[in-house]
């Protein structure tokens, strides 16, 4: 049964607190020392320098990438584990990650992003759209959770046969390197340009998953119960599927697959909101955003010979993070 936190907005306004404190202190991370006042100072002053173009270029933009991509992993994941009402049920599961990856992969295989740059975000939401879409054909439109869950592992192994065959099959070890490196999740060749570009896709996905609360909750009560109350589960698993590739699709299509986050950041926060699924959706948003910013910072001053990838660092920090959240709660129901 739904237990209800009495104070979810403290929970909100300390998560939105330390992203302004947090994001404010990634402007001023980088390889070398960068005078975070007085890039401001030239920023509001008549005359542009170097340091406000450093600022606003690179670093804003790669900041704000990290929290929107964040804040959607973060919010489809719980939206997921909501509406399959499994804790397992991640925003790959659908197939929107590894369709997104597909496409992408095929984009740069091509080079034909090397011509035309906005083609690979394009490519990669179209792609989830299109892996989404198969999704919800195969499992039918009345299917059972359990369909859903196999149609998705159907879709995610034909995808990744088809990425893993592009790999192969580059033409060159420099395109094999594109390709793997960018699956691996990567912030640092972002712009304003791709923040853009990514924007619409993500706030229409989190529209329609802010209208989602109320069939959440009542999905936890059990199908029939939902049904009963006036859900229109079809019409629910729709809407969140289309959310879902629009907002995760655009996410992979930007800055490659980073795993855990929504996965994880459900699991952390869900026991903080009473256990109810419509205040995990915000909860998972901006906890979402806060791991992968932290994350994204962390590879910053972890000094390798080889740039470290995010994608590789949530996957180190998650993996276990997620083994001890699975321990626990077999003791728990000990």
């Amino acid at each position: 049964m739904t237990v209800f936190s009495p104070r979810p907005m403290s929970l909100y306004l300390s998560l939105g607190l330390a992203l302004l404190v947090l994001s404010l202190v990634s402007l001023s991370l980088g390889s070398s020392r960068f005078p975070l006042e007085q890039a401001l100072a030239e920023l509001f002053s008549e005359g542009q320098g170097i340091y406000s173009l450093i600022l606003v270029e690179l670093r804003l933009a790669r900041t704000l990438v990290a929290l929107i991509v964040g804040a959607s992993l973060g919010v489809c994941g719980a939206a997921l584990q909501g509406l399959l009402r499994n804790p397992l049920a991640s925003p790959g599961l659908l197939g929107s990650s590894s369709g997104a990856a597909l496409c992408a992969v095929i984009t740069l295989y091509f080079g034909l992003h090397s011509e035309l740059p906005w083609l690979l975000p394009l490519a990669g939401i179209g792609g989830a759209l299109l892996a989404t879409a198969l999704v919800y054909l195969i499992a039918g439109r009345d299917s059972s959770i359990t369909t859903i869950i196999l149609a998705g592992v159907a879709v995610n192994a034909t995808c990744a046969a088809g990425i893993s065959l592009a790999i192969n099959l580059a033409p060159s070890p420099y395109a094999t390197s594109e390709i793997a490196l960018w699956l691996l999740g990567d912030l640092s060749k972002t712009s304003l340009d791709s923040l853009w570009l990514m924007l619409p896709f993500s706030l229409l996905g989190w529209l329609l998953l802010a209208g989602c609360g109320r069939g959440l909750n009542a999905l936890s009560l059990g199908e029939q119960t939902a049904q009963s109350m006036g859900i229109n589960l079809p019409r629910l698993r729709l809407r969140l599927f289309i959310a879902t590739a629009l907002a995760v699709g655009a996410a992979v299509a930007t800055v490659g697959s980073i795993g855990f986050i929504g996965l994880v950041v459900p699991h952390l926060l869900r026991p903080m909101v009473g256990y109810d699924p419509a205040r995990l959706l915000p909860a998972s948003a901006l906890g979402g955003a806060l791991m992968l910013l932290l994350a994204d910072m962390g590879v910053r001053l972890i000094n390798t010979q080889t740039p470290l990838q995010v994608g590789v660092l949530t996957a180190l920090v998650g993996a276990p993070f997620f083994l001890t959240l699975i321990i626990r709660s077999r003791r728990e129901a000990l």
